[in-house]
């Protein structure tokens, strides 16, 4: 959809739809006022009528309005007053695009409220309305023979603000929000498509795609044979039970100086995850097609900066690999060395991820990286530690850490920090190799880490573990998360956010 901003009177605006904010009691605020008389006056009088109070989630859509040009107007409830904020306009706008979404309304506008009255509250409130709209207008129906889309779907929303300082900052939130939504809408395509169709090379051949549209980014897939050249004994010993060769794909966006050191993205990318060996139980065994969504956050996170040109440098690096059960698979009790030297046990082959992870790590070392941010679904304790709202968060670097958790309260996309320390590392001792692939039962997630940590000590680094964040398992959809929250950090690291 797309997205516009205006600072003409609303009453005056040819529209299909005019969208006006109604707050619980029935109360207009202060959007009534910008209204000439007429206008108000019937806005009044439908009140009255008590077919809409207010309350979140409600909407109220009525036609040939007395003083107003729209064809529309639909009244949507805000809640409280004092509870107004920019996540509660955008889950307001969500209900309403999915309304005209369905019925005959091409495009529409919005009446900003004015209560939102400085440019960084402006910001942050067009910013999540776009995000919330955008993914409620998300559908994957790529492997249907019958499409099911809306005859004539809702296709442009124009923002009315109250002064030019004010369409300045949505202007610029409208630019971000959608960068951002098409970075997510690629990481949900990618991620909802099934194994046999989104496989390493797949994963490869569209983020060469992305490149091929950006002068400014590069995109380049390592062979097996080249990651053998490498050593990365650890990522290979993954993909030999698979027919499907592992890649090591590598975007490399840079916007930002030619000496500047770049931050480093790191994506888990496995297109599907039986579990190898110790094969995982059969019940949802089909949504370990999502265990690559780490690696499609990260290419829709660089798409996202290239589409906005970001003054940064960005290096994305998905290793790319499927874990499947075969006479050349890893078996519990293997040693493998990984491209740092390390060696590892493999106690688990279904901790597999961690093993793709930790060569990619290594490799990440030749970029001298400013900060190293590695996303992946890593464990399922962290679904039971923090449930599927929040992300799990550790990180070798106090301030990284910080930044990550600001981001994410920032754009709604929230993590939350995990302790990782020698006693935990103890627990991945082995009597056989430099350590084991898992630690146990106790602080699954955060011995995961760990592991990992143990390959990112000559740079800043923090490590998302998405498990419960990535898709959500009843309806089988993917989130698009965490590309808010990295982008909302690159955002701030270029002194664009807000």
């Amino acid at each position: 959809m797309r997205y516009l901003t205006k600072t003409s009177a609303a009453d005056k605006l040819a529209t299909q739809c005019l969208i006006l904010g109604i707050f619980e009691g029935r109360q207009p605020g202060e959007s009534l006022n910008s209204l000439d008389k007429a206008a108000a006056t019937a806005l009044g009088s439908a009140l009255k009528k008590k077919d809409l109070v207010g309350k979140a989630g409600q909407t109220l859509m009525l036609y040939d309005v007395d003083g107003i040009r729209a064809e529309r107007v639909m009244l949507i409830g805000l809640g409280k007053k004092k509870s107004l904020s920019a996540k509660s306009l955008a889950s307001a706008v969500e209900k309403a695009v999915a309304q005209l979404n369905d019925n005959a309304a091409r495009d529409c506008a919005l009446l900003m409220p004015p209560e939102f009255t400085d440019a960084s509250s402006i910001y942050a409130a067009a910013r999540d309305l776009v995000l919330a709209a955008e993914a409620r207008l998300y559908r994957f129906d790529q492997c249907k023979s019958k499409k099911d889309r809306p005859a004539t779907p809702l296709n442009k929303m124009t923002l009315i603000t109250g002064s030019r300082t004010a369409s300045a900052a949505a202007k610029k939130a409208l630019a971000h929000a959608q960068a951002i939504a098409s970075g997510m809408n690629l990481a949900k395509t990618l991620a909802n498509l099934p194994g046999n169709i989104c496989t390493p090379s797949y994963l490869a051949s569209q983020a060469k795609k992305i490149g091929h549209n950006n002068t400014k980014l590069k995109v380049s897939a390592l062979t097996e044979k080249q990651m053998e050249k490498l050593g990365m004994g650890a990522l290979l010993s993954v993909s030999r039970g698979s027919r499907e060769p592992a890649k090591l794909i590598v975007m490399d966006y840079r916007g930002g100086p030619a000496n500047s050191r770049p931050v480093v993205l790191v994506g888990k990318g496995l297109t599907f995850d039986a579990g190898g060996i110790s094969l995982k139980p059969s019940a949802n065994m089909d949504e370990m097609k999502y265990d690559m969504c780490g690696g499609a956050s990260v290419i829709g996170t660089l798409q996202a900066c290239a589409e906005l040109q970001l003054p940064i440098n960005v290096v994305g690096i998905v290793p790319s690999s499927e874990n499947l059960p075969d006479g050349a698979a890893n078996k519990p009790g293997d040693i493998v060395t990984s491209m740092s030297g390390l060696t590892i046990e493999i106690l688990n082959t279904d901790a597999e991820g961690r093993l793709i992870l930790c060569d990619a790590l290594t490799y990440a070392e030749r970029f001298k990286p400013a900060a190293v941010v590695d996303v992946a679904t890593l464990t399922g304790a962290c679904v039971v530690a923090l449930g599927h709202h929040t992300t799990g968060l550790l990180a070798n670097d106090d301030k990284l850490a910080d930044e990550l958790f600001q981001a994410g309260e920032a754009i709604q996309d929230p993590c939350w920090r995990l302790p990782m320390n020698e006693d935990y590392s103890r627990q991945l001792d082995s009597n056989f190799a430099d350590m084991a692939n898992i630690g146990g039962k106790g602080a699954g997630t955060i011995t995961a880490a760990c592991f990992l940590g143990k390959f990112t000590e000559k740079y800043k680094w923090a490590h998302l573990d998405i498990a419960g964040t990535a898709w959500k398992s009843g309806d089988k959809s993917a989130t698009g998360r965490p590309v808010p929250m990295l982008m909302q950090m690159l955002l701030r690291r270029s002194k664009l956010a807000e």
